[in-house]
């Protein structure tokens, strides 16, 4: 599957969407800073799933109608950091939504994540990505799941790579930066973070209205994942 990722920088790439899903035949879409009072039921062929509703800014996940079908979603809210607690930009940090694959029969997870601004600390966002990887095995323990976003976290990745993979999932950043607007913050910011899924590419996308660049992340479920997850279904009496 195919799956964007893109922080639209207060709405202001909105525009853009469209052009997005046909260009590059995305299966998801995950947004970041959507104006969720302002945004469509479908965008070239993909449904919207679910949109955070707590948040001036906020998260929305969009799935292609004719080969998924939505079956859960989860929003949360995460620890707070002084920014939050001050501005309120964002309530609700993770939208996570549980597909099911009408042709293969299986459930994957797609997650859209927004950390807390560079005005918090590491250890915050941190926080924040190993509860967010944690509430995402609520939808489903076991089914194939992939995050996607900003994840506002330009150094030290190796060692937000090292958590992650403690809890089991991969960190996966794209081909080349991600965010340009500031000269000392430039660099890679939009990540995914993936269990169950074999990340072919994650690559970034050329700019536009946003300061952020779109991810484009091509991914299919790791091999052995797809029996495991329906025997498991079967098991415990799921159709």
């Amino acid at each position: 599957m195919k799956v964007i990722s893109y922080n639209l920088r207060k709405h202001r790439a909105a525009g853009e969407l469209t052009h997005l899903v046909e260009r590059y035949g995305a299966d998801a879409l995950c947004l970041q800073e959507a104006d969720t009072t302002d945004i469509p039921d479908e965008i070239a062929g993909l449904r919207l799933a679910d949109s955070t509703q707590r948040n001036r800014l906020g998260l929305a996940v969009y799935y292609r109608e004719n080969t998924y079908r939505a079956v859960d979603v989860r929003a949360l809210a995460l620890k707070k950091s002084l920014h939050d607690r001050v501005l309120k930009p964002a309530e609700e940090r993770l939208l996570g939504v549980r597909l099911h694959d009408i042709d293969e029969n299986h459930d994957i997870i797609v997650a859209s994540f927004h950390a807390a601004p560079l005005t918090a600390l590491n250890s915050l966002r941190r926080h924040q990505i190993r509860t967010a990887l944690a509430e995402l095995q609520q939808l489903g323990e076991g089914v194939p799941a992939i995050m996607v976003g900003d994840y506002n976290y330009p150094v030290f990745k190796e060692r937000l790579g090292q958590h992650v993979r403690d809890q089991g999932y991969e960190l996966n950043l794209s081909d080349s930066r991600t965010y340009t607007r500031y000269r000392f913050f430039r660099g890679h910011y939009d990540f995914a973070t993936s269990v169950g899924f074999e990340i072919d590419r994650v690559r970034t996308l050329p700019q536009g209205l946003s300061d952020h660049l779109p991810i484009l992340v091509t991914a299919r479920p790791a091999t052995g994942v797809r029996r495991t997850v329906e025997v498991a279904d079967i098991e415990s009496g799921a159709a």
